[in-house]
């Protein structure tokens, strides 16, 4: 902060040293407090700081925070001073603040009223336009795919500038000296200054709407050479976005080749000075002239060498004998005509008798063959095997039963019960169900259960004796026993149970072991 010196107080202003004051209201210490601010520092003081939590208002106004390491400061901008700055501020921006300090009492803090503000290490003109730069550039303002094309011979052209300057005059006279016939139409504008960007936004939106009504076919916007603060008015984002918004192509001639502004990069081409741009606006009328006549000269040119060719070709043609001697020709043409003629009708004579003479020996095949007849027998063929047809099943029905019956007589005669009803048993271990074949699969003491044709019963195999009175052999384990005590004939009743059958029952679902029947041998009836 630049002023006065940090050590002045105001006992040195004054030169009396204040009495100690008694109790204050808040108000009367925040008025001692603001005129010992006043008193001491100069109207104007200029801060070097950070911005931080800039805050535009909807009105216009903005607040924001100047700080370094130590301490900070809020700072009031109003909305006149806010509109005049040429770049946008940024947190974190440093910049140089100038302006008066003063207390808001309202909220008994001491804040800077900003006048003016200025960025640190780079011009404040030239940080605004390298934002509007970077702004413009990525939403595609500055794309060569927006650029129109300039009218080849445009019939009006429209010039926006100031129209005292010299960049009007050097326009104008480019280019009526290179085209005389065009018609031009001067839009006076203020190219510098605080109304210079709503003057020239307003003109070239007038040129297009005016656009068909005054046929207006090409667009210049510039001005004369000068100063980045003269030229500052075709680097405002309203001029730049009026432009590319324009339906006319537009030729951007501001200042001198060395100067670049915003207008000249979203222009669809840029003139390096308001001359230059004179020439790129229209041709110069006798080079136009001088290529019309070659163009004029060349074209007559291939239409006499297309004519002669033409010649020579007519009179190739009229040589033709098809030309010179027509009626030779047509002789000739009725000759083959006539040829041609009667060689159709030789051939289609011949194709219709060769077609007769096979549809003749196709008649007479089909004579020979008679369907109707053919038809006939093999329906009777097919009468006499149906007569057939129930016989021939009847004596195959009777073979199958007759080979039937007999496998049902050998089946029988194989049946265990039967063999049971002439006095044979079957004899079972009483405790495991497993048939006794042997009399050396038995022990003394074994328990087994004998089946009869009438029904079943227990016994106890008997130690082995003398001989019995019937000649038994003596060394046989399973000697004649009785039944064992209260034991009874019929269903076993120690061991697992055995199969039974009623009287009626199947014999072949016994569970017994049966021999399979002897192969049958005897021929079968063919199927």
């Amino acid at each position: 902060m630049t002023g006065m010196p940090s050590d002045l107080s105001l006992e040195a202003l004054t030169g009396v040293r204040p009495a100690v004051p008694g109790p204050l209201t808040v108000s009367q210490l925040t008025r001692m407090v603001r005129d010992t601010l006043r008193a001491m520092l100069p109207p104007v003081v200029s801060v070097v700081g950070q911005v931080s939590n800039f805050r535009p208002a909807a009105s216009g106004h903005a607040w924001f925070t100047l700080k370094d390491d130590q301490a900070q400061l809020s700072c009031v901008m109003w909305a006149d001073k806010v509109r005049r700055l040429k770049f946008k501020p940024q947190d974190g921006l440093e910049v140089v603040a100038s302006g008066s300090i003063d207390v808001y009492a309202a909220q008994g803090r001491y804040q800077l009223y900003v006048e003016r503000l200025e960025p640190v290490g780079v011009g404040a003109l030239e940080l605004a336009f390298r934002q509007l730069y970077e702004k413009l550039l990525k939403e595609g303002l500055f794309d060569p795919s927006h650029k129109k094309p300039l009218p080849r011979y445009p019939g009006t052209i429209a010039i926006v500038t100031s129209p005292t300057g010299a960049a009007v005059r050097d326009i104008v006279r480019t280019i009526l000296r290179r085209w005389p016939a065009i018609r031009l139409i001067v839009v006076p504008v203020r190219v510098q200054g605080d109304k210079a960007v709503e003057d020239i936004v307003r003109a070239i939106r007038w040129i297009n709407q005016l656009r068909d009504q005054l046929g207006i076919d090409l667009m210049i916007v510039g001005r004369g050479g000068g100063s980045i603060e003269d030229l500052w008015a075709f680097n405002e984002e309203p001029v730049a976005r009026a432009i590319f918004a324009s339906r006319i192509p537009v030729i951007s001639a501001v200042g001198h080749e060395r100067d670049t502004t915003i207008a000249d990069l979203v222009a669809d081409v840029r003139a390096a000075t308001p001359t230059h741009a004179g020439e790129l606006a229209v041709r110069v009328l006798n080079e136009v002239l001088a290529e019309l006549d070659d163009r004029a000269d060349r074209l007559c040119r291939q239409m006499a060498d297309r004519l002669e060719w033409h010649r020579l070709r007519l009179r190739a043609i009229e040589k033709e004998p098809c030309i010179a001697d027509p009626s030779g020709r047509l002789r000739l043409r009725r000759q083959t005509l006539d040829r041609l003629g009667w060689e159709i009708r030789s051939h289609v004579h011949t194709f219709l008798s060769g077609e007769g003479r096979r549809l003749a020996e196709i008649r007479l095949r089909m004579q020979r063959v008679r369907p109707d007849v053919q038809l006939t027998r093999a329906r009777t063929r097919l009468e006499e095997t149906g007569a057939r047809l129930p016989r021939a099943v009847a004596a195959a029905a009777r073979i199958r039963m007759n080979q039937l019956d007999a496998m049902h007589a050998r089946l029988e005669a194989s049946n265990p019960r039967l063999v049971l009803q002439r006095g044979f048993t079957i004899t079972r271990d009483a405790a495991t169900g497993k048939l006794i074949t042997a009399a050396r699969n038995v022990r003394p003491g074994m328990a087994v259960a004998t089946e009869t044709a009438q029904g079943e019963f227990q016994s106890v195999v008997a130690p082995p004796g003398p001989a019995s009175a019937t000649g038994a052999p003596a060394n046989d384990h399973a000697s004649a026993a009785g039944p064992l005590a209260g034991g009874r004939i019929g269903p076993p009743t120690g061991g697992r149970p055995r199969p039974r059958r009623s009287s009626d029952e199947d014999p072949s679902q016994l569970t017994l072991p049966i021999e399979p029947p002897p192969e049958d041998n005897t021929p079968q009836a063919p199927q």
